[in-house]
């Protein structure tokens, strides 16, 4: 549990100790080359997927520096070393308009309403997910996945007194939490989910009772069946997760072919550029599919490289999150490090036919702009905030070392009342 005001840093028991610098250290650095390894796979794998059978079936180096994912992945490295410089601690400081917090929440909704505005949303294989601005087009489901986890790590820091009552720990972040994702849902169930669960995690983290987590269940299994319910696609997905071979043509064709790329690979892969599911016969094979590809073309040997890649994201992650200098530094990072690691999840089991289909991107990996650099963003603030933690030890040491000195005179005794 996390918990503790809003402050300065101070000695906490999430500082990192002089010991554990060295590994502190090579987590923040090894964060960084992970996500740089799964861009460079992503760029190098939509490439791949994205061949048609109509073009020459060859990839060249210069093909793929020229081309449209290698300029998003740019951009992504790029907010990630924004990110890692923003000062994680005055998010939570920062009072009234100041603060990013509300803005944050704001943005998000009027972003989701905008969705289904007649000339601003723009519908996208029968789903109204993006704007489309003209210039640039994203999806606000994104914005509002990990403009989530700050706020809810926001709340859980301020209000940590109260995190153990009803009220305040549950039910009012959870208003908000429900009603945002009511919004997401409409059009992308499977980030309303990722949504739900991270934010119940980081209260729960942040002080909120377990029995009291246990409450919202019955209103979440509610909200899952309507949408359900509410939606013809849903329920064909469903059908189609319970016995894909009953309509082998129509429902049930997504997961037949998926779990037919994944088998096709064998150990060493068809070689790169060599598989033939994405000529026609894997829909959505740069997106929702692209690890189907990956163990086509890669097989068993680069999926579990890949696995391998988000294994240690997340223990690097947590890592930092355990030697964070201040409460809400380490619920953000714990939010961040559960997004991706519950999002690469899902996709995994979704295209090995796990559970039904979703409509999660595989982080980093998945094409998709907006994905890649809010993603990297995120993973920026959290070697921001291993930066902040060596910063805290780096000012303690160098303490302990000028008193040592004589530098530094100790305080006299109190004067009488």
């Amino acid at each position: 549990m996390v918990s503790g005001q809003c402050r300065a840093p101070q000695k906490c028991p999430h500082s990192p100790t002089d010991a554990d610098m060295p590994s502190m250290l090579r987590a923040g650095h090894g964060l960084i080359l992970i996500v740089l390894a799964l861009l460079t796979l992503g760029v190098v794998m939509v490439s791949s997927a994205g061949l048609t059978i109509d073009a020459d079936q060859s990839i060249t180096m210069a093909d793929i520096v020229a081309g449209r994912p290698a300029l998003l992945a740019a951009l992504a490295v790029a907010a990630m070393v924004a990110a890692s410089r923003l000062p994680v601690e005055r998010i939570c400081l920062a009072r009234g308009l100041r603060s990013p917090i509300p803005w944050i929440l704001v943005t998000v909704t009027v972003l989701l309403l905008a969705v289904h505005a007649p000339v601003i949303g723009k519908e996208v294989h029968g789903a109204r997910r993006w704007i489309d601005l003209g210039f640039v087009s994203f999806q606000p489901s994104e914005l509002a996945k990990w403009g989530m986890v700050a706020v809810v790590a926001w709340y859980a820091t301020r209000n940590a007194s109260v995190m153990g009552r009803l009220g305040r720990g549950l039910v009012v972040p959870m208003a908000v939490v429900f009603g945002l994702c009511a919004l997401v849902a409409a059009e992308d169930l499977g980030t309303a989910l990722l949504i739900a669960t991270t934010s119940l995690a980081i209260l729960l983290a942040g002080g909120l009772k377990l029995w009291h987590a246990m409450l919202t269940a019955p209103a979440a299994a509610a909200g899952l069946v309507v949408a359900v319910l509410a939606s013809p696609y849903r329920i064909d997905r469903l059908r189609a997760f319970i016995d894909p071979f009953a309509d082998p043509q129509g429902t049930g064709y997504q997961v037949i072919q998926s779990l037919a790329a994944v088998a096709d690979g064998g150990l060493a892969g068809r070689g790169l550029g060599n598989g033939v599911h994405k000529f026609g016969y894997l829909p959505h094979d740069t997106t929702d599919f692209i690890f189907a590809i990956i163990c086509e073309e890669l097989g068993l040997l680069g999926a579990a490289a890949v696995l391998c890649l988000y294994g240690g994201l997340l223990l690097c992650g947590l890592a930092i999150v355990r030697r964070a200098s201040s409460p809400f530094a380490a619920l953000l990072g714990l939010g961040i490090v559960l997004t991706v690691g519950l999002q690469a999840l899902m996709n995994l089991a979704v295209v090995t036919g796990v559970v039904p289909p979703k409509g999660i991107a595989l982080p980093l990996v998945s094409a998709g702009g907006t994905g890649w650099v809010l993603t990297a963003f995120c993973v920026g603030l959290l070697v921001s905030i291993d930066r902040e933690a060596q910063a805290a030890v780096d000012a303690r040491e160098s303490k302990v070392v000028r008193g040592s000195l004589g530098l530094v005179t100790a305080p006299g005794p109190a004067p009488p009342p």
